[in-house]
């Protein structure tokens, strides 16, 4: 028997790679003779970077950065030497949760540091580049990325346009030459799971400008500074993905990854799965199992369960999945391509209590010993 294992973390309790070998040490005791791969699973979200460093051994890079605000924050990236490649959550440098509420500012919140963490990788040889960018706190178009990368943007008078949002009505002239030659030979790979132009009513300013602190004024000046900054884009570059679906992510990012630095923007879960290599693995298992915290109808609107589920089904695999709780409505999971469900709670316990570790990696290894039994 061949049974592959990717299981999302269980938010607040166990990593991916956590609950994965406790679904493994469930399994083998179980049947001895299995063969268990554990794969690390995300979507491309909060937590990818933790989940492919752990499940790969690859290097924790830390370093200081420009925060969203101008101020110094610490951070870190993952880091395989032997492909090259570089994992990176730009809210890990310019992420809404590094500002407190009162201080959120779009005119002027910066993703300078984003191109920080991409230069040091380059630094050390990465070619390769898996980005995350949910979570941003920012609205300038990519700007300060670009910035960092070596792009110039030029007022008027022949003076720097400056930092954030309101620094994109500014611009007068564009200059790509000073950019790290390096970047020519990178693919960037975007996990994106949004589908917003980059401006307009369903751009990236009016319909996430709220959440970063922009008011019905703001928002108008900020949509108005972002079109400017696509016009002068196309005037220099000679190229308009302003309609892309997916260019308004993170505050126009996506934009500027489409346009400077011929990205590629790839639903999160898509992207990992494809990084993980687990449609390889799938081919001749017998059975793959995945899970996350909570399985609900949510799960089958392109959670991370359901990619495992789609590529298992595709190779003949049964799938089963484990989870912390299970809704009345988790049963579209069953016409999603998940086989069997099971919660892995065994007793009337409170919530905190519940996701400790210890409760958790128990609760997983014995509800999986128990279904491995039966079959």
């Amino acid at each position: 028997m061949k049974v592959v294992i990717a299981i999302d973390s269980l938010k607040g309790s166990l990593t991916s790679m956590d609950a994965g070998l406790a679904v493994k040490e469930g399994i083998l005791a179980a049947v001895p003779d299995a063969e268990v791969i554990v794969r690390p699973l995300a979507d491309g979200g909060e937590g990818t970077v933790d989940a492919l460093i752990e499940g790969y051994g690859a290097e924790k890079v830390c370093l200081s950065v420009t925060g969203p605000l101008a101020h110094p924050v610490s951070c870190y990236y993952g880091y395989l030497p032997h492909t090259g490649t570089a994992i990176i959550e730009m809210a890990a440098a310019a992420g809404i949760t590094l500002i407190p509420s009162f201080a959120k500012d779009p005119l002027h919140a910066t993703t300078y540091g984003v191109g920080e963490l991409i230069l040091d990788a380059l630094s050390k040889g990465c070619r390769d580049f898996i980005i995350g960018v949910g979570g941003s706190a920012t609205n300038d178009g990519g700007l300060g990325m670009l910035k960092a990368l070596g792009c110039t943007f030029h007022d008027i008078h022949g003076n720097d346009v400056g930092e954030g949002g309101n620094a994109l009505a500014k611009i007068n002239s564009i200059d790509t030459s000073g950019m790290n030659p390096n970047l020519k030979h990178c693919r960037f790979q975007i996990a994106c799971d949004v589908s917003n132009p980059l401006c307009g009513k369903n751009g990236a300013t009016y319909v996430y400008g709220p959440q970063k602190g922009a008011d019905i004024h703001m928002i108008s000046k900020l949509d108005s500074a972002m079109a400017h900054f696509a016009q002068k884009t196309t005037q220099f570059l000679n190229t308009d993905y302003s309609q892309v679906p997916g260019a308004g992510a993170a505050g126009g990012l996506g934009y500027a990854f489409l346009s400077y630095l011929n990205a590629q923007l790839i639903p999160g879960t898509e992207l990992i799965l494809n990084a993980i290599h687990l449609e390889a693995d799938l081919k001749d298992a017998d059975i793959a199992v995945t899970g996350e915290g909570r399985l609900d109808s949510q799960t089958v609107m392109g959670k991370a369960p359901l990619g495992v589920a789609k590529l298992a089904k595709k190779h003949h695999a049964k799938v089963i999945a484990f989870a912390g709780t299970v809704a009345d409505d988790a049963d579209a999971c069953n016409q999603a391509g998940i086989d069997a469900f099971f919660p892995i709670i065994r007793d009337i316990t409170t919530l905190e209590e519940a996701m400790k570790p210890d409760n958790a990696r128990a609760n997983l290894r014995a509800a999986a010993n128990q279904v491995f039994r039966l079959l």
